[in-house]
């Protein structure tokens, strides 16, 4: 009886450690979080052209009816089914606010091109040979990792510091909650962005962020898009951004158990709703230049086709 009560208990705790690592497994799995990566897809959805929208559509998973954005969280869902891929959602830098990739872009055990920079690269080359029935990659996956990996380098605390791990180690209170740098920035900004401003209506931030594009922002939108590199994305030019948006934003006047409000929240949310715009945009020109050979550049200067043919596969 004594031997099973103790079994009994043994199973307990066992359930117990499993809840506290499901829970939190919760919060690290977050990146921009479901509503950040959404937004970002959506808002590429509106400057995708019909070609383009028919690879996409090709290329999704019935899961997804059709719409890129139900699937650009998959890649955080399916974090633990593919643990090599978790280093691929971002880039640390030694705790200086500028990103170099020779240095920064590599895993724990220093193989190179495991970061968020690597994998836009890497499946961007991908979906290059969409099309070539030869092709041995998956490209739904390779999509649908794109879409992304794009939205995550566009998070500042994406390109964070090394030491606290892009903010996850900076315990700060957002109001009366206590939660991390790094979650206040992929989760909580959107959040109360929503319920103060947004009526907690997801598509009314949507079409806002939407209407700054076309308004505020709209002679800088051909900047956004433009690359010029011949073998490569420009992923590079959105990590340097974030690094730079870290130190200049995310990090700055924050400390150890600061408690984060409204001075901080109304100075920074313009910034994650730009970054949110930017890899939408960025999004459509890279899936643009993928898909659709006759895209005439009449609304943004966007990646001409076949820059990527000289990347191999990586991962």
């Amino acid at each position: 009886m004594e031997k099973a009560m103790k079994m009994i208990g043994f199973l307990q705790l066992l359930l117990v450690l499993s809840v506290m690592s499901m829970m939190v497994s919760t919060q690290v799995v977050e990146a921009w979080g479901k509503e950040g990566h959404y937004m970002v897809c959506k808002i590429a959805e509106q400057y995708l052209t019909e070609n383009t929208s028919r690879a996409v559509m090709e290329l999704l998973p019935e899961t997804a009816g059709g719409d890129l954005a139900e699937v650009c969280s998959w890649a955080d869902q399916m974090r633990f089914r593919f643990r090599w891929a978790s280093p691929l959602h971002y880039v640390n830098t030694p705790g200086v606010c500028t990103f170099k990739y020779s240095r920064d872009c590599h895993n724990s055990h220093g193989e190179k091109d495991m970061c968020v920079v690597g994998a836009i690269n890497n499946y961007t080359a991908q979906l290059e040979s969409y099309g070539d029935s030869s092709t041995t990659y998956n490209l739904t996956q390779s999509l649908m990792f794109l879409a992304h990996f794009v939205g995550d380098a566009h998070q500042p605390l994406h390109a964070g510091f090394e030491a606290d791990e892009g903010g996850n180690s900076i315990i700060v209170h957002w109001y009366r909650r206590k939660t991390n740098l790094h979650h206040v920035w992929d989760v909580s900004m959107i959040e109360t962005a929503m319920s103060d401003y947004y009526n907690k209506d997801q598509d009314v931030m949507i079409d806002s962020i939407l209407k700054n594009i076309d308004n505020e922002w709209s002679e800088e939108v051909n900047q956004w898009a433009t690359c010029r590199k011949k073998t490569a994305t420009c992923a590079n030019d959105y990590a340097s951004e974030s690094t730079r948006l870290s130190c200049e934003y995310a990090y700055k006047d924050v400390e150890q158990d600061s408690t984060l409000g409204d001075e901080y929240f109304q100075s920074r949310l313009p910034v994650v709703e730009k970054r949110i715009a930017q890899g939408g945009v960025r999004l459509a020109a890279i899936l643009n230049g993928l898909f659709d050979s006759s895209f005439s550049q009449n609304q943004m200067k966007l990646p001409l086709k076949s820059r990527f043919t000289n990347i191999v596969q990586k991962f």
